[in-house]
């Protein structure tokens, strides 16, 4: 034991026989199993290890900090707590479920009645919750300790299988001691094996003589959190056989070979210890983003830097700057000067969408390539979102992932890494690590880009929520595109940053268009005070604008110039009609000219293009929208960016007339260029981010490689009634964004479009436009104020509802420091994850139906879609057998999975989902079900025809290639 650094010479020399003889594992399929003793030693010493080669420095200083010995009393806790942590497993509750164990235990004096005669009343006891009492009840009796004091430390033994027990729990088990101890005379026999036990745990990792110190502690909730979680990663990594061999094979093995060789097999890699370089931005950013010679950082990014080192200590810091000026860059610069300030050991990436969590994804792994390798770093990355398997270059890090398999206790330390397998780049290696892919336990990893979904399960009462907070603890969190999230989601996310303010954790939040009173409500959250007592209003006209604040403190605003970038978009109303739009556009491309039509539904995508290819032929049309296969869609942002990207990096731009027409798909993640901008009417800040796509690029001197009438950068203004005395936006566009939100876009963009001014001015007037039509003034004409105050009635009782029905599975607000955690979880949602049900409690939206698509053959057998391309290796994809007698091959699986879609709101509602379902589940295949078969299993089935059609739940759904889906009502 003394070679893992936890203790002196192990808890069996201290231990008789009847402790000897307690049982905590049995392997229900051979005669394997484990005693107590030994899982005890096993989880201490994993948890001596986890904190000094995998815990941040961060998370370490915040378990520390309420501790009279600092750090060194921090690792004898958590070392301890690991220990003692299945001390409930030492009571007749527990022990009578394997006879041959029982009747062991029984021999030595531990009478027990049988598992059926224990009766119902065992589930009283589950063995968690029985070790909460057994330690407190130790604490008390054995140390002095008062009855309130011992909770804050032992409800991580109580929650180490995810959920805190709850104070009735508690009560209940208390009433209930036969369940702890066998009455009669071998009821003194438990209690002497449970002191003992517990006794020889507190003399073998040193807290015997620490206890009278840590009576008067406060342990603030955030670090029980922190504790819990410690304690569920040490169980996890010590319960796992391959690891951890069960006797009577490892019987002969000494505690220290045993957990040396276990922890070099698992090999997890070490956080990130960022160091702070030296110099100015200008030299940190031509390092890490590889800056031409010429280039110069822009305003915002070094005034970022600049006030990241300012700051007395990292916080939070919200980045507010125009498409295009390197957010994410500056972001990451931040980061790491963060990471080095607080001991933050990686970054989280939260971002809107899968695609853009995609999109991140390498940008990620370039800047890590950029850190300088002296020699042996490793890095953990991960992609977290439900998809993130059939993301290429993600699967590429996976694919050469080892099993996991039994570690060979004889092997060298310098023997080959059994759980992952390095990917060599310039710079550290990055590891996919096999064992940080689990669902719970994938957010653990040091580098991680994902959905801002994976953020906000941090504010869900869910099992395991502690492991969630581990994760984001020991990070900087960046939060893109902030101004993207609804009223329900910044419930959830306000909530996840007073907690991160609590942790320390440092944060960037990035957006090109806020509000300033959604501004005040994230710093206040942050920093822990009331929203009335920030003061973060530098006045409409501030922008860009940096906003940084530390936990408890006051906001510090700084302006920096913008870069010089400018664009005057023209602004002009087009009347909402097909054949209109069919005409105009006749007339913009007679030069030729590339033009992005945004609409607000899909349906109206689709009516769109269908009009535009009748009058300018199919090849002059692209369509983009969210309601296509994975795969296809994936391939849709490849050709727009490859056809419609910047200048030097695009290929095969169009000469002549050419028009994309798109959903919101085209307002963030891709880097696109149009000429001209005709867009639905919408909420201002996304219509700016619509007019980030319009002349994003110089395109010759004065853009003279555009054609002559489109040089002037313009955005036609569509989806409303122009001609009434209020705009009346379509129908669609309302059950999108509201009347409202409509309504005061229209208001404040009249100026703009009537008058001397017919142009909106980028970077200038985006704060303008975004403060006025987030405000609370009055806008538009007298006469519209009937109609707005009419629709914000409706906005009102919409946003009311929508922050209700989101408080009801929030986690709670943060006790006060001693009060222990007991019932943090309760009333909520189970477990909660990735997937579709899991999405839709933190996102304001029903639940989403999601199919794999496949092909029907007219003989009846099922294929991969027919149109896929090969892959990088030239492995075919299209038309694959897919076998319904046997599971498919992995790779044949993995093909049919990449045709995931997710079908529209039509089928989110009821009684719609529940036909659709209960159709789809007709098309069952036993073969592709299991383990045999991951890709595939449990997924539901939209099998198309040869003419790539089909019905469900009374709608007639057709797919093609270039428009994806299409849906009519029967």
């Amino acid at each position: 034991m003394s070679s893992g650094g936890v203790g002196g010479s192990g808890l069996l020399c201290r231990l008789g026989a009847r402790a000897r003889s307690v049982w905590a594992k049995h392997d229900a399929v051979g005669d394997g199993w484990l005693p107590l003793w030994r899982h005890m030693e096993d989880s201490a010493w994993v948890a001596g290890r986890v904190w000094d080669g995998w815990l941040a420095a961060s998370v370490r200083g915040l378990i520390a900090a309420p501790l009279p010995g600092g750090e060194a009393d921090g690792r004898r806790l958590v070392v301890w707590l690991a220990g003692v942590h299945d001390i409930g497993k030492a009571t007749p509750a527990f022990a009578c479920q394997v006879d041959s164990l029982a009747e062991a235990m029984r021999v030595v004096g531990l009478e027990m009645r049988s598992h059926q005669g224990m009766g119902p009343d065992r589930r009283l006891a589950p063995h968690g919750l029985a070790g909460q009492l057994l330690l407190g009840e130790w604490l008390e009796e054995r140390c002095g300790w008062a009855p309130g004091a011992t909770g804050q430390f032992t409800v991580a033994v109580g929650g180490h299988h995810g959920v805190p027990p709850e104070r009735g729990q508690i009560k209940a088990l208390d009433e209930h001691e036969e369940l702890l101890r066998t009455p009669g005379p071998s009821r003194e026999a438990w209690r002497q094996v449970q002191g003992e036990l517990l006794d020889a745990c507190a003399a073998e990792y040193g807290v015997a003589e620490r206890l009278e110190a840590w009576r008067s502690a406060r342990l603030p909730q955030p670090v029980q959190v922190l504790l819990s979680a410690v304690v569920i990663v040490a169980d996890w990594i010590a319960s796992n056989p391959d690891l951890f061999p069960y006797f009577p094979d490892a019987a002969g093995l000494s505690g220290g070979e045993r957990c040396a060789a276990a922890w070099r097999g698992l090999d997890l890699p070490a956080p990130w210890r960022a160091e702070e370089r030296a110099g100015g931005a200008q030299g940190l950013f031509a390092s890490r983003f590889a800056l031409p010679a010429e280039a110069k950082v822009r305003p915002v990014q070094e005034t970022a830097f600049d006030l990241a080192r300012e700051m007395d200590g990292p916080g939070l810091m919200v980045i507010e700057a125009p498409m295009g000026e390197g957010k994410t860059e500056a972001a990451l610069a931040v980061a790491e000067v963060f990471a080095a300030r607080s001991g933050a050991g990686g970054v989280f990436f939260a971002l809107p969408t899968m695609a853009t969590g995609n999109a991140m994804f390498p940008r990620l792994l370039e800047w890590l390539d950029r850190f300088p390798a002296s020699g042996g770093e490793r890095y953990s990355v991960h992609l977290a979102h439900s998809k993130a398997a059939l993301n290429d270059e993600y699967a590429g890090m996976m694919a050469g992932s080892g099993r996991v398999h039994a570690v060979d206790m004889d092997a060298p330390a310098s023997s080959a890494r059994p759980w992952s397998e390095d990917v060599r780049r310039a710079g550290a290696e990055l590891v996919a690590h096999a064992w940080l892919r689990g669902r719970k336990r994938a957010m653990l990893a040091s580098f991680v880009a994902g959905t801002i979904d994976q953020l906000l399960f941090a504010g869900l009462k869910s099992r395991h929520l502690a492991l969630r907070h581990l994760a984001v603890a020991g990070k900087v969190v960046v939060i893109d595109e902030v101004h993207a999230y609804d009223a329900y989601m910044s419930v959830y996310l306000d909530q996840v940053l007073s907690w991160l303010g609590a942790y320390r954790v440092p944060v960037v939040v990035l957006s090109a268009t806020l509000p300033a009173g959604r501004r005040r409500q994230l710093v206040a959250a942050y920093a822990g005070h009331a929203e009335t007592a920030i003061d973060v209003d530098a006045g409409p006209g501030a922008y860009p604008l940096l906003t940084a604040v530390e936990p408890g403190g006051t906001p510090i605003l700084r302006r920096p110039e913008a870069s010089g970038r400018s664009t005057d978009v023209q602004l002009e109303r087009l009347p909402d009609g097909l054949d209109v739009l069919a005409d105009r556009l006749a007339s913009e491309l007679e030069g030729g000219g590339c033009v992005l039509v945004v609409r607000n539904t899909v349906k109206r995508v689709l009516e769109t293009a269908s009009a535009l290819r009748d009058r300018f032929g199919a090849d002059a049309v692209t369509v983009a929208h969210s309601c296509f296969v994975d795969v296809d869609r994936a391939a849709k942002d490849r050709d727009l960016l490859e056809r419609f990207g910047p200048p030097g990096k695009a290929v095969g731009r169009p000469r002549g007339g050419h028009v994309v027409v798109a959903s919101q798909v085209a307002e963030q993640s891709l880097d696109v260029d149009f000429d001209l901008l005709v867009s639905d009417l919408c909420p201002v800040d996304l219509l700016l981010q619509r007019m980030g796509r319009l002349h994003r690029h110089q395109r010759g001197k004065d853009q003279g490689e555009r054609p002559v009438w489109l040089r002037a950068a313009r955005c036609l203004l569509a989806g409303a009634d122009w001609d009434t005395d209020v705009p009346v936006p379509v129908r669609g566009s309302v059950a999108v964004y509201g009347a409202y939100a409509l309504l005061r876009s229209a208001a404040v963009l009249l100026p703009h479009l009537e008058g001397s001014r017919r142009s909106v001015g980028l970077p200038g007037d985006i704060s303008l436009l975004v403060q006025a039509a987030y405000g609370d003034a009055p806008v538009g004409p007298a006469s519209w104020a009937s109609a707005l105050q009419e629709a914000r009635v409706g906005f009102e009782r919409h946003r009311t509802d929508q922050a209700d029905r989101a408080r009801v599975f929030r986690l709670g607000d943060i006790g006060r420091a001693g009060r222990p955690l007991f019932g943090w979880v309760a009333a909520g949602v189970g477990d909660a994850d990735d997937t579709r049900r899991g999405r839709a409690q933190v996102r304001d939206s029903r639940e989403s139906l999601e199919v794999v698509v496949v092909q029907r053959r007219a003989d009846g057998s099922l294929a991969t879609l027919p149109w896929l391309t090969p892959d990088k290796k030239g492995r075919q994809r299209g038309g694959l057998q897919l076998p319904v007698d046997q599971a498919p091959t992995s790779f044949t699986g993995r093909v049919a999975a990449s045709c995931g879609l997710r079908l529209p709101l039509q089928f989110s509602y009821a009684e719609t989902l529940d036909r659709a379902i209960a159709e789809l589940e007709q098309l069952y295949v036993p073969a592709w079900q299991g383990k045999d078969s991951p890709w595939l299993s449990d997924q539901l089935i939209l099998a198309l025809d040869e003419d790539c059609q089909t019905r469900l739940a009374g709608f007639s759904l057709r797919y093609s290639r270039s428009d994806g889906l299409e849906v009519t009502r029967d």
